[in-house]
This record gives structure tokens, sequence and C-alpha cells, in this order.
């Protein structure tokens, strides 16, 4: 997937003066050993061992040298906490912190590291510091264990990257009737996003405008041809897939040319009512094919969900989608004895929008017209979605939002997409989470989301939540085990 961060993972020791700086470089070595072993992309160790602040300076200098972008403090025995702190603080990236168990009692004698202790002392001075820094559940480790911390750090890092060097690029104002969409935008600038917003009538001036670019006719003819190809006898309007090729040549322009000083950008995009009556067609099947590059497009000027979807993304390394948290599933649409993932009836829900999933995501699917909107105007204006039942697997439901007192809020909930048909249109899916319905009501709509979630194709929660943490967000809810109470539940209503 193109548009998101390559992490290049530097893992720098330390070591304390009253201890060997040969074991640090020994339980390195260990521990590079099993990251070529695992074949773990992009993993560097730090020829310099840190034991004072001059050996701090020497290996930033490495580390900016070799393109470094996240780092892994180890700690091969006690480590001296001010050197190894500082480097954290001076560093630009997201950083972490592991340490080295002692290998067997042969080595207690003369070669214990005393990581344990180790660690309390960086935790105490990265607060004093007042640093984020990942630390996982069991940081000291052996090199087997070292390495599937790192690789679930390197999608930690990839996240908290592509947010830091993100732009959010939205088209027109978010509509009157999702009221829901408006949230205060300073968040995303304290995260360090840059925000870009648009008019409509920017988009359809350079839609007006892309033919005449040089080389861009023959673009679009080739993505047109392209279209045809991915969706064979789902190609049912035939007559409005150059038009459609001609909005993906043109937000990609777009994001070519506006993508400025930022590393990476999504868009956010109006996309009814004005839209079908000025541009003829429906954008979704576009949004769906840039969004399973890695570029997603939200509906709907929905600049939080643009931001959620990416993350997902760059958690996953999948193409992700943004869907309203919809509509209830009817006893009679569930078979007999069908395996419902943990969840009851009541914990069901279906996922649905109008055709914005990207193909690789869905079960069939096949170009329809929007039946909603049709309702309000001619149904041949409202070609274009790309419609059809999500395909059945893992999945997890995200959201990162502003409140209305500009205070970042996020929820987080792994769940399934089940191989149900959903008898319904535009692009669905029947969702499962178990405890949905009390985390529904108590988070969902208790702390005020909005209707749309983001929703990775894998169970990724782990990843969302650190990225989170390290991004300064508190405020993260997730589901709660029943006997457990949400803040403000009634015990009595259970």
């Amino acid at each position: 997937m193109i548009n998101q961060p390559v992490v290049k993972l530097g893992i720098v020791g330390v070591s304390r003066d009253c201890f060997p700086a040969s074991l640090t470089k020994a339980r390195l070595a260990a521990l590079m050993a099993e990251v070529k072993k695992a074949a773990l992309p992009e993993v560097y160790d730090c020829p310099v061992v840190i034991e004072n602040d001059v050996d701090t300076y020497k290996a930033l200098d490495w580390a900016k040298e070799n393109g470094i972008n996240a780092v892994c403090m180890f700690l091969g025995n006690f480590g001296p906490e001010g050197p190894t702190t500082l480097f954290v603080q001076k560093f630009d990236g997201p950083a972490m912190v592991l340490a080295a168990k002692e290998e067997g009692k042969a080595n207690l004698a003369n070669d214990r590291g005393d990581a344990l202790c180790g660690v309390l002392n960086f935790s105490y001075n990265v607060g004093l510091r007042r640093l984020k820094v990942y630390i996982p559940e069991y940081p000291n480790v052996t090199p087997e264990e070292g390495v599937k911390e790192l690789a679930d750090f390197r999608n930690i890092a990839r996240v908290v990257i592509g947010v830091k060097n993100l732009k959010v690029i939205g088209f027109g104002p978010r509509p009157w009737d999702f009221l829901a969409c408006n949230a205060p935008i300073q968040p995303m600038y304290d995260l360090g996003i840059e925000v870009q917003e648009n008019s409509e009538l920017d988009l359809k001036k350079a839609f007006d405008e892309i033919t005449s670019k040089p080389g861009k006719q023959a673009e679009i003819e080739a993505v047109a041809k392209d279209m045809e190809a991915e969706l064979g006898k789902g190609n049912k309007y035939p007559e409005i897939i150059n038009k459609m090729a001609q909005l993906e040549v043109t937000l990609l322009d777009w994001y070519d040319t506006n993508k400025g000083g930022s590393k990476f950008a999504v868009f956010a995009n109006k996309c009814w009512p004005a839209w079908q009556p000025i541009f003829e067609f429906e954008p979704c099947y576009v949004n769906s094919r840039l969004t399973g590059r890695g570029i997603p497009v939200a509906c709907e000027v929905d600049l939080y969900g643009a931001l959620s979807e990416y993350m997902a993304e760059c958690a996953s390394e999948k193409p992700a989608t943004l869907l309203d948290i919809n509509n209830s599933v009817p006893a009679d649409v569930i078979p007999a004895g069908a395996n419902l993932a943990g969840a009851d009836l009541k914990d069901l829900y279906m996922g649905f929008h109008c055709g914005n999933t990207c193909s690789s995501c869905m079960k069939s699917c096949e170009i329809k017209y929007q039946l909603i909107q049709a309702r309000l105007m001619s149904p041949d204006i409202t070609k274009g979605t790309l419609e059809g039942q999500i395909a059945a697997g893992k999945s997890t439901m995200f959201r990162i939002q502003s409140n209305s007192d500009s205070k970042l809020v996020s929820y987080i909930a792994q769940g399934e997409f089940l191989d149900i048909d959903p008898c319904s249109f535009g692009g669905i899916g029947i969702h499962a989470i178990p405890g949905f319905a009390r985390f529904y009501r108590h988070v969902l709509v208790g702390k005020r989301f909005p209707h749309h979630g983001a929703y990775a194709f894998d169970h990724v929660g782990k990843i969302l939540f650190e990225a989170l943490r390290l991004l300064g967000v508190e405020d993260i809810n997730t589901p709660l085990p029943t006997g457990q109470l949400y803040p403000g539940e009634n015990p009595f209503a259970l």
C-alpha cells in the first residue's frame, strides 16, 4: 500500500558505568540474531552503546545519518537513566524500551544485568522529562520474546509516524444534516496534522481541467480500463466509467500537488446532495479504490473519519473502510445455528455505507445506483456506488474524534463481520462485537460519538491502543466484560 511510512527501527543499547558494557553488547547481538532469523525488516543496531551523555549525542548522530525514525532503547543491563532518556527526548520519533532477562543461573554470579531495576528508573526519568514512551506489558525479554515486541512496535510506530506527517484534505462544507461530522479541528493541529479545507467548487474546477493537463487523458483511459478489469461483470453502468476514472485521476493529481511539506495525505469529501446534480454520478467507487491503495477518502466531509481510516490502515497494513453504525439485525435474518462470534443477537448490527468499501474487502460487489438518494433525485445521476456484502473475517471498529470541548476521545472494539446475507442494499455487512449493546449505549451514545466508524479488517486493537497513548490520547474506550459497569451505567437496569 502507498501513503504509509516505512519504519526504520534503530535498537540502541545502553550500559551503566558500574556494569560491563560487554554484557549489553552480547545481549544486543543475541537480540539482533533473532531479528535476522525472524526476517524482521528495516531493523538496525546502533554501534554506539550509551554509557554517558557524550555517547547519547553520538548515537543521535548515527540515527539521523541512517534515517532511523523509530527507536528501541535496549537495557542490556541496569542502564544509565539520564543519558538514556536524554536520547528519547532529543530523538524525533516514537520510542520504546526493552530490557534483557537474565539467561540462567550461570550468569547470576558475575554477569547479572539488573534490568528490572533499570526499567523502573528509566520510567521515572521518562516522567521527569514528560515523554511518551511505549513500555510493553512485559518489557523484560529473552531475545525471542524481544522480536515479538519489536514487531508490534513497528506497527505502533507506523501509526504514530503517519499521523504526525499527515495532511487531511477536505472538499466542501460539512453537511447540515450531519452536524456530527462538525468537530473542532484544533486537536488535529495539536497532533501535528495539517488540514486543508476546500470548496467542492475547487474539486469541480480541477475535475473539468484535468483532461487538458499533459498526459492526463491517457492516464484517465488507463484507469478506466483498470476499473473495467476490476469490476468484471459488476460493471453494470459502463457509461459512467470514464467519468469515474476522471475523478480518480483528479484526486490523485490533487494529492500529488497539494500534499506539500506533509509526507502523507487523506481526503474527506462532500458526496451529497449537491454532488449528484453537478457531477452526474456517485463518487463512492472511486473512494473505494483510493482507500484500497492507502489513501482513505472519507464520506460526508468527515475529517476525523478520514484520520481514523488512515490510522486503521497503518495499523493493519490493509485497506480499511468507513461505515455507518447503522441498523439492528432482525432475528429472521440469522440462520438457525449460525456462529455469532461470541455475540448475542442484541450485540449484532449492520455496518453500512453507500458503496465506499474496497472490492478486495467485499464477498461480492457490483456498481449500482444509490437507493436512498434516488428517492430525492433521478436514479440516473446516483449511479456509482459499489454495493454488496462485506467479506467475513476479523475486524476492529475504531474512531478518534474531538468532542465539543476540543478534547480527543476514542474507542476501539474488536469483532467480526459474519458470513450472513444482510438482505439489504449498499456496501453492508453484519458485524458482531461481544457486549456491543452495552458498549453502544454507554460509549458510542453516552460519549456522543458520531455515526461513522472506521473498520480495520484485522484485530489491531493492541496496536491502535498503544499508538493513541503515544499520541497523548487519554480517553480511550473499549467494551467492558459482563459484571463490570461503565461509568454512569445503572446497575438495576441490567
